[in-house]
């Protein structure tokens, strides 16, 4: 009996301390899961701009391609089985819940559904590891809209605090390295020495990319703040891993897909597309796509590169590999777990021990007043100027 109360301890010591939080909830874009979805989950998405449905009806053909099904909401039922296996095996006694912006199930029902559990505090995880406003002002606004309308119907809703930015995090890079190496191998062995590496990221507005970050971190003139800022610094460690592990350094560049909206506004460029004709122009033998900005395959990985982009290759004649995004990936899961309870020991007073890669640092736990500012102010929760403390 003393030997099992002294393991009994020793088990209670060793579990993880999630204080103050008790649950996590994982935030994402949301997408269609069948083609009656399609218009309607893009009217969702760009709600207030005043886009014609025909013209909705057109943007949704990439949908209709794969059958009116987006991969998202299934890749995030693949990453929250991660979580909560990683969960459970390091004695991490959290719920996980899950909602969307954009489509079922909804951010606001995910968050009634907290609150009915008696959930009070809330780590929020979302599907998006870079700073900017689409990338993290748009989630924290998108998180005060349901915290609000909650509140109007008179319901406790809990704190929510937004875990920082994981783009530098190894559980993230790390797998985005293995990808690399792996679409080298799968590239024909005659020109796999000489592939470059195209490490491409969705397109923003020039002038939303330059005010990305924290405000004493905006740059002028184009350079891209901490959007491009942090881009580059993780595709830069990925080159010199995929360096050392190969035994030869492959040039590579960081580009950019997936561009809407207004032609007469400029965007981050260069195209993916247009990266691959300068590639076979300059005698490039074989490029590798490396989508460092998404999370998963949803579809602007499956539409924009593994059939838009990879198309243009074999126009061009130029042997393309695609690597893999992170997903649900075992080593994310316990970035995850990671994140939580480094945030949860530094809201607790804790010594705080942060994992990153690279030279840019851990992000900040709280985004800053004035951080990815959009062009008309709104509320956004889970930040110095949240109005839900």
């Amino acid at each position: 009996m003393p030997d099992q109360l002294a393991q009994s301890a020793a088990g209670a010591a060793a579990r993880p301390d999630a204080r103050p939080y008790d649950a996590l909830l994982l935030l994402s874009f949301g997408g269609p899961e069948g083609p009656d979805d399609v218009v309607p989950f893009l009217e969702n998405v760009t709600r207030g701009r005043g886009i014609p449905r025909e013209r909705l009806k057109e943007v949704g053909q990439h949908y209709f391609g794969f059958g009116g099904v987006s991969p998202i909401n299934e890749q995030n039922r693949r990453l929250l089985d991660a979580l909560r296996k990683d969960f459970a095996g390091h004695g991490l006694d959290l719920p996980v819940y899950w909602g969307n912006r954009n489509w079922a199930p909804y951010l606001t029902d995910a968050l009634r559904e907290l609150a009915a559990d008696g959930h009070r505090r809330v780590a929020v995880l979302t599907t998006s590891a870079y700073a900017s406003y689409s990338g993290c002002r748009q989630y924290r606004e998108n998180l005060a809209d349901s915290l609000a309308a909650l509140t109007e119907e008179g319901v406790a809703v809990p704190r929510v605090d937004k875990l920082r930015h994981y783009f530098n995090h190894p559980g993230f890079v790390g797998p985005m390295t293995d990808g690399v190496v792996a679409a080298l191998e799968a590239l024909p062995e005659e020109v796999r020495a000489g592939a470059h590496l195209a490490f491409t990221t969705h397109s923003i507005p020039t002038a939303a990319a330059d005010a990305s970050g924290p405000v004493e971190e905006h740059t002028t003139g184009g350079a891209g703040g901490a959007y491009v800022r942090q881009h580059l610094d993780v595709a830069r460690v990925i080159a010199a891993e995929v360096a050392a592990r190969t035994g030869r350094e492959h040039p590579w560049k960081l580009v950019y897909q997936s561009r809407s909206g207004a032609p007469h506004i400029p965007w981050l460029e260069p195209d993916v597309c247009d990266h691959l004709e300068s590639l076979h122009a300059e005698g490039a033998p074989a490029a590798v796509m490396v989508p460092i900005g998404f999370v998963s395959d949803h579809m602007e990985v499956m539409y924009d590169l593994d059939t838009e982009a990879t198309a243009k290759a074999a126009e061009l004649g130029l042997p393309v590999a695609r690597s893999a995004t992170v997903g649900a990936d075992p080593r994310f899961a316990a970035a995850v777990r990671e994140l939580l309870l480094e945030r949860a020991a530094a809201e607790r007073g804790d010594a705080v021990e942060r994992c990153w890669v690279g030279t840019l640092g851990a992000g900040q736990d709280l985004c800053a007043v004035g951080c990815c500012p959009a062009r008309a102010p709104r509320p956004a929760a889970a930040g110095e100027d949240s109005p839900f403390a």
